[in-house]
């Protein structure tokens, strides 16, 4: 499993949101790098979105979910065009990041 793992769940309609592309980066001083990259398959996950034999180096990373493109292939309104979770890596244990996403509102939490 990879360090870092997420899903997404569309708590409107109950169900994982598929084909969302997520992007995994790094701060690097004022400016984030590009580490991997995904998009959800029909569970909501992306199941192997970094190798799973190298821990990242203790940290701030961020996970960024295009969610624009995910409401408008449901001809949906939405409020948020992509949604950033930026979080602390302080140990090499797994962290799973969960993302809870309906049109007008998200949120998140410290999975396991």
């Amino acid at each position: 499993m990879s360090q870092i793992t997420t899903h997404i769940l569309d708590t409107t309609l109950g169900k994982p949101a598929q084909g969302v592309t997520i992007v995994l980066s790094a701060q690097q001083g004022q400016t984030w790098a590009e580490l991997a990259r995904g998009v959800t398959n029909a569970d909501g996950r992306i199941a192997h979105l970094l190798p799973t034999d190298e821990p990242l180096p203790l940290g701030i990373y961020k996970l960024k979910f295009f969610t624009q493109e995910y409401f408008e292939r449901q001809s949906t309104a939405n409020f948020y065009p992509f949604v950033e979770i930026v979080f602390s890596v302080a140990t090499t244990a797994h962290y799973h990041v969960p993302l809870l996403l309906n049109p007008f509102g998200y949120s998140t939490y410290r999975g396991s």
